[in-house]
């Protein structure tokens, strides 16, 4: 998936309306749900940019984070 041009240099982009956090990095992820993040206007960035920083402002990881995390997870055993 290309990154939107705002968020070139941001890993993680969360949903205003739903309090819910996406990775960019993440290949789970379908470009049709970060374009229609875009559309609305009702995105926000975190400094620092963290999935950490993100849960501190009480957002949730996206269903496709936590699917990358059960991946990395397997793979190390």
């Amino acid at each position: 998936m290309e990154r939107p041009i705002r968020f070139a240099d941001f890993r993680y982009v969360g949903d205003k309306r739903t309090q819910i956090v996406y990775d960019l990095d993440n290949t789970f992820l379908e470009a049709s749900v970060i374009d229609e993040l875009m559309e609305s206007e009702q995105f926000i960035c975190f400094g620092p940019d963290s999935l950490d920083e993100a849960k501190n402002r009480c957002y949730r990881p996206d269903w496709t984070i936590r699917a990358a995390e059960r991946e990395a997870a397997a793979a190390e055993y």
